[in-house]
């Protein structure tokens, strides 16, 4: 009798060890059984699997892992998304059938942190223990990104000044991965940011000011970012629940990190996961009628 050696058949999903949580997703599987084995045939061992995901919007899978593992966590994901997830098995006999799909529903709100890992956080900054106060003790600027990154979603976070003891002017803001860390935010091409001292404001990308805005901060001020990605490529800016000038930046499109800039005598502590106020969101939704109607 011929022996003839036929692919995997599909792995099967483990929904209870699958879940989504802030912008992630795990998906857990087992091994195929072998059942459908016919007579003369021959499944040889499995080798690995492919997970794949699809875009978060019903759009084309794409492969995310290739290995052995029978679980894997992907991270990185668009927020408020709901991912199609499915797995197969290969062995030397070529890539067996899929499981059947799982959808995981990643956060609404996005949670984030300030990154402490590479590139690495620079000298002069100091973070805290939970990550979400940051302080500089050198006279220059440092700049300091967040640990998740937006591509698309209405997302707002607010940063309070717990220590202002002289007359320094932060900038707050959003920035590319590859942002200079050692300059004030909004000076490279790299960075779009609102600084302020206590007096006024201005909006600086590329070194270019403009806006200038009266009233400042102090110590015990609250700065609300609010990056719209969805509708209008936006970025605006609000201090104490108020905004601070107009639409600060427009036609942003890629991928965007929270970001701060520091120098000597300013402390902050970011706070994320929150809805915005809701006469801030009337704002915005009127600009984004302006916008539609225009």
């Amino acid at each position: 009798m011929v022996i003839v050696s036929i692919p995997p058949g599909a792995p099967v999903l483990i929904p209870e060890e699958c879940s989504a949580e802030n912008n992630s997703v795990t998906v857990a599987w087992q091994p195929p059984g072998g059942h459908g084995v016919g007579c003369g045939q021959r499944a040889p061992a499995i080798e690995g699997y492919l997970l794949e995901l699809d875009d978060g919007c019903g759009g084309e899978f794409r492969e995310v892992y290739c290995g052995r593992e029978t679980i894997c966590t992907v991270d990185g994901l668009h927020f408020n998304s709901l991912y199609n997830a499915r797995v197969r098995a290969f062995n030397s006999a070529g890539e067996g059938d899929y499981s059947e799909l799982i959808g995981l529903q990643t956060a609404e709100l996005a949670w984030f942190s300030w990154a402490t890992g590479a590139p690495g956080v620079p000298q002069e900054v100091s973070i805290s223990e939970d990550a979400m106060s940051a302080s500089c003790e050198g006279y220059e600027h440092r700049v300091v990104l967040s640990s998740v990154g937006f591509s698309r979603g209405v997302h707002y976070w607010e940063l309070t000044i717990d220590r202002y003891h002289s007359d320094t002017d932060p900038a707050f803001g959003i920035a590319r991965a590859d942002v200079s860390r050692d300059k004030m935010l909004g000076k490279d091409d790299k960075g779009w940011s609102m600084y302020i001292d206590r007096q006024r404001s201005w909006f600086m990308h590329a070194g270019g000011h403009a806006q200038r805005t009266e009233g400042g901060v102090q110590q015990g001020s609250t700065v609300g970012v609010l990056l719209d990605l969805d509708s209008t490529h936006t970025l605006r800016f609000f201090v104490n629940d108020q905004p601070q000038g107009g639409i600060a930046f427009r036609d942003l499109y890629g991928v965007f990190y929270p970001a701060v800039s520091l120098n000597r005598g300013v402390t902050v502590t970011l706070h994320t996961a929150i809805d915005p106020p809701r006469h801030l969101l009337a704002l915005h939704d009127e600009y984004v009628c302006d916008i539609v109607q225009s």
